[in-house]
């Protein structure tokens, strides 16, 4: 079978609304050659509601998303789960395999959950999840959960590609000090204490608010939610929260901007793979011995038609500035 008819009986697959279809078709986006089947797919996107979940390792993230997913079926909704692990150095696999804590979803029908390697790509995401989530819009599931590797403090990439981005923290913990100096507390639609327990966790809430107090928000401001993610306690409020965000993107016509980002990120990110492997093409056949980085770097880009911009002005020795001084 050529890749015409595989394609083919792909799309009658994924048409058929068979998981075994969207799990194909997320796997040819995977490998490179999922352009056809979302060229034919994009015009059904645009009506799932997608949550972005990150944090620190370690604060129970996966915990926070078998939560949401079980309060989301709970309601009637269809719910696709994208959970993004770090990779292998060796295999590049995925290297924790976040599905174990989702084992309680696994034979139900309307949950799909789809691990995926982030293969070194930056920004806590894996290079195919943009790919995913639209494939998975495509196909009707009515809530897309992204949880994102543990992130520090510039990983904020999962806030370009989620409608709603929560960040959770836990009490206790340095890296979640880290988090609160950094971008990261502009990004989160919702904050979330997880491990309310914890006898610091006050503490953090306190901490987090002060944050916010710091920071000029227009429009939308986080809600702060505190949660025991083992137990159950504090999802429901979780849940509010996102719909109370959903529903000011709605009203305030915001969710069509954050729509527009959504897009925007994966256009960017396309045509920067495409960029970077041509990069490394030239970089072989162009960079020789002997050359400076700069002029190294000129060489290359001329080579995509580009003329480097400006420069700086050459750098004559003391003795020339200082006879052209005298002739002035």
């Amino acid at each position: 079978m050529n890749d015409t008819d595989a394609g083919a009986a792909l799309l009658r697959q994924f048409e058929a609304r068979s998981p075994r279809g969207l799990a194909r078709a997320i796997s040819y986006a995977e490998s490179g050659r999922g352009a056809q089947l979302i060229r034919h797919l994009f015009a059904r996107t645009g009506r799932s509601m997608t949550i972005g979940l990150t944090g620190p390792p370690g604060v129970g993230k996966s915990t926070l998303s078998s939560a949401l997913v079980r309060k989301a079926r709970s309601l009637g909704k269809t719910v696709g789960v994208v959970s993004v692990d770090p990779s292998s150095p060796f295999s590049h696999g995925a290297l924790l395999g976040d599905r174990i804590r989702l084992t309680e979803h696994f034979t139900d029908s309307g949950v799909f959950i789809r691990s995926m390697a982030s293969r070194g790509h930056l920004g806590g995401l894996a290079g195919a999840t943009a790919d995913a989530v639209l494939l998975m819009d495509a196909f009707g599931l009515d809530v897309i959960l992204i949880e994102t590797v543990g992130v520090g403090q510039s990983e904020i990439e999962i806030a370009e590609l989620a409608h709603t981005t929560i960040v959770a923290l836990q009490p206790g913990s340095g890296d979640s000090i880290q988090v609160l100096k950094a971008g990261i507390m502009e990004v989160a639609d919702v904050f979330v204490v997880n491990k309310k327990d914890h006898p610091m966790a006050n503490q953090l809430k306190r901490e987090i608010r002060s944050m916010m107090e710091m920071l000029d928000f227009s429009g939308w401001v986080p809600e702060l939610v505190m949660t025991q993610a083992t137990s159950g306690e504090g999802i429901d409020e979780l849940w509010a929260a996102i719909e109370n965000h959903v529903a000011y993107l709605q009203k305030s016509g915001e969710m069509a901007e954050k729509r527009l980002e959504a897009f925007t990120h994966q256009v960017r990110q396309l045509a920067l793979g495409h960029l970077q492997r041509k990069l490394e093409r030239e970089l072989r056949s162009k960079v020789a011995e002997g050359i400076d980085p700069y002029a190294a770097a000129d060489r290359v880009l001329q080579s995509f038609g580009v003329t480097p911009e400006g420069g700086d002005e050459p750098i004559r020795p003391p003795h020339v500035r200082a006879s052209v001084k005298g002739l002035m």
